[in-house]
């Protein structure tokens, strides 16, 4: 449906539908409360033949009669309400319709109109549906917009009996998953200090003290022991009162003093 402008309180027409070929026909008057029936019509001589224009003015729609070659008015009926009395379908043909033709002095008269093709009623009968339509959404709008207190509010309470559901069950594994995550080294000036490896224990040594004498040596990494490894003499024990350095300097001495023997290694 084409949009209907409004310049202060002058409102123009807007076409809804235009149809190039429509009938007329004279309707007998109703004996009874009854619906039109287009049998009775006298179908093979139509009274005038011509163009059916819909066009609206505000609320009010209007279906004009027009002749086909100079648009002539020949006759039009106002619609203020559809469906209502001035627009009826026939009982036994979805083609025809009966409107109520109103003239300048305002006398009104009942014509029969028929369309030569079934979609150009069909497109007639929706032009003039999506019109009050559009009035309808209009009207309420306008009666929002005086009573906004009055509108339909959002109600976000419990009902009797209304339950909801928690699943905890995943809120725990989502739990158990940042739990179980390994803490990351702590940095101490910018330095790693990485866990100890798993499965030993270090022993921390203090200035002063020396660690117990194996009875065997230590075996270094990639380095198997072997009988001649075992046959090599093993440091004496120090005495209690040697100082924790004192080690070294006997050390230096005493290899100062014994005989140097070949046993196959270069000294440098």
């Amino acid at each position: 449906m084409a949009a209907m402008a409004v310049a202060g309180e002058e409102e123009y027409e807007a076409v809804l539908c235009v149809k190039p070929a429509v009938h007329v026909y004279r309707v007998p008057p109703r004996a009874s409360n009854r619906g039109y029936r287009a049998a009775e019509w006298q179908l093979d001589q139509p009274a005038w033949s011509g163009r059916l224009r819909i066009t609206a003015k505000g609320k009010i729609a209007f279906i004009k009669l027009e002749d086909k070659t100079s648009g002539e008015l020949f006759a039009q009926a106002p619609v203020e309400q559809f469906p209502g009395i001035a627009v009826e379908s026939v009982t036994d043909s979805s083609r025809y319709f009966v409107i109520r033709i109103e003239d300048e002095n305002g006398r009104r008269a009942f014509i029969g109109v028929g369309f030569v093709d079934r979609g150009d009623a069909f497109d007639f009968n929706v032009a003039l549906q999506d019109h009050f339509k559009w009035v309808r959404q209009q009207s309420e709008l306008a009666r929002q917009a005086e009573n906004p207190d009055q509108g339909p509010k959002l109600d976000l309470g419990f009902k009797e009996g209304q339950t909801i559901k928690l699943n905890i069950a995943n809120m725990k594994k989502k739990e158990g998953a940042t739990g179980n995550t390994r803490p990351r080294p702590v940095s101490l000036g910018g330095l790693s200090l990485l866990p100890p490896p798993p499965g030993g224990k270090s022993t921390p040594v203090c200035p002063g003290e020396r660690p117990s004498s194996l009875s065997t040596p230590a075996q270094l990494p990639g380095t198997p022991i072997t009988d001649s490894l075992l046959s090599w003499p093993q440091p004496a024990a120090p005495s209690a009162a040697a100082d924790a350095w004192g080690d070294f300097a006997k050390a230096s001495g005493s290899s100062s003093n014994q005989p140097q023997t070949n046993t196959g290694w270069v000294q440098f």
